[in-house]
């Protein structure tokens, strides 16, 4: 096993009676970065995670940490830390106590806890906080003792699910800041768990998107985003995620008209920002405006394709529309991206702008 690898994974399987959450998984963690899961719910992020941390079995499979097989070992055995959605403090302890107590379940010398302790206060920022309870502390605060008491842990792994779902849209940005400024500034692993594309998106180094227990794609968020590798990705990723469009919907003339071959029978998926309306054009696919939302620097309008599926348009500027109105849909082509009709997987096109491939694939 590399040295680069902190958690390897091979052929993991895990199932609830006939329910299969994990199918035959492969996967490897990167030494220092910060991996996110993300996916939908029931996609088995959360179950993948604590099959990592030791708090459910595998049926089949191998995981190896630090060149070590800990597939059957215990939580304890891994060496690893651990923060939750429910930030698991105890209510009677202190912040101080709350953030010690491994060290003194584990019997580490007092100079020692004071030491890390110092440390952690300092780190995320609770200095002056660690004679109060958990109770006087805001969510933002709770979270930080949390993410204290791992770093105090002394682990070079940390494994997050969820950690700021309870918190504010506000509070979710200013501590997701802190979290990865943490890892960064110690150099920690960290494999966080999350469905917010935004945490996942701005967060990691690597993004691992789950469906239906299998990994749909992995890879820097940019790839993830400017690459979706199958339809699945590209109606996930992003928000609004990206539009898809039956090629068939398309007149015959709409790719002539824009200096590229007719298409064959695809799904066709374009960015919300690249798609923009002009008046009704015969050569290109009409649209009607549902309704427009203003979000002060952009606007979103809502149109509906012939077959009845409604696009969202992502607008840097301020067009008035009406509800009912009809119009034509345009994008640039270098800005289209082609998907097997039907299994969903991403058909190259060379960068040059010759579809000719593409329609090879399609046919």
């Amino acid at each position: 096993m590399s040295a680069d690898i902190a958690i390897r994974m091979q052929g993991v399987h895990k199932a609830f009676g006939d329910h299969v959450v994990i199918d035959h998984l492969d996967l490897n963690i990167e030494k220092g970065r910060f991996t996110a899961l993300l996916g939908p719910s029931g996609c088995g992020k959360s179950t993948l995670l604590r099959l990592m941390a030791g708090l459910e079995d595998v049926d089949k499979g191998q995981i190896i940490m630090g060149g070590k097989d800990v597939t059957y070992a215990l939580p304890a055995q891994r060496c690893l830390s651990m923060v939750f959605q429910s930030y698991a403090l105890f209510p009677h302890l202190s912040v101080a106590e709350n953030i010690v107590f491994g060290l003194s379940v584990r019997k580490v010398n007092k100079h020692e806890r004071d030491r890390r302790l110092q440390d952690a206060l300092r780190l995320t920022n609770l200095g002056g906080l660690e004679h109060r309870k958990p109770g006087e502390l805001s969510g933002g605060q709770r979270q930080r003792v949390a993410l204290a008491r791992s770093i105090v842990s002394g682990h070079d792994l940390c494994l997050m699910d969820e950690p700021l779902s309870n918190l504010d849209a506000k509070l979710r940005h200013s501590v997701r800041h802190e979290i990865r400024a943490l890892q960064q500034r110690l150099e920690m692993t960290v494999v966080y768990v999350t469905h917010d594309q935004t945490e996942a998106l701005g967060m990691a180094d690597h993004v691992v998107l789950l469906n239906a227990g299998r990994i749909a794609q992995q890879g820097p968020a940019q790839q993830l985003y400017e690459q979706p590798e199958n339809t699945f990705a590209a109606g996930f990723i992003g928000s609004p995620p990206m539009m898809l469009i039956d090629s068939q919907l398309l007149p015959a003339a709409h790719w002539a008209l824009m200096q590229a071959p007719a298409l064959p029978h695809c799904v066709i998926g374009v960015r919300p920002e690249h798609l923009r309306l002009i008046p009704v054009h015969p050569d290109f696919v009409q649209v009607t405006v549902l309704q427009q939302e203003f979000q002060g620097a952009q606007s979103y309008i809502y149109v509906q394709l012939p077959d009845h599926n409604t696009l969202i348009i992502h607008s840097a500027d301020k067009p008035s529309y009406e509800s009912g109105q009809r119009l034509s849909l345009h994008w640039e082509p270098r800005n289209s991206h082609f998907f097997d009709i039907t299994s969903g997987q991403r058909l190259p096109v060379v960068s040059s702008w010759d579809a000719s491939l593409a329609v090879a694939q399609c046919a």
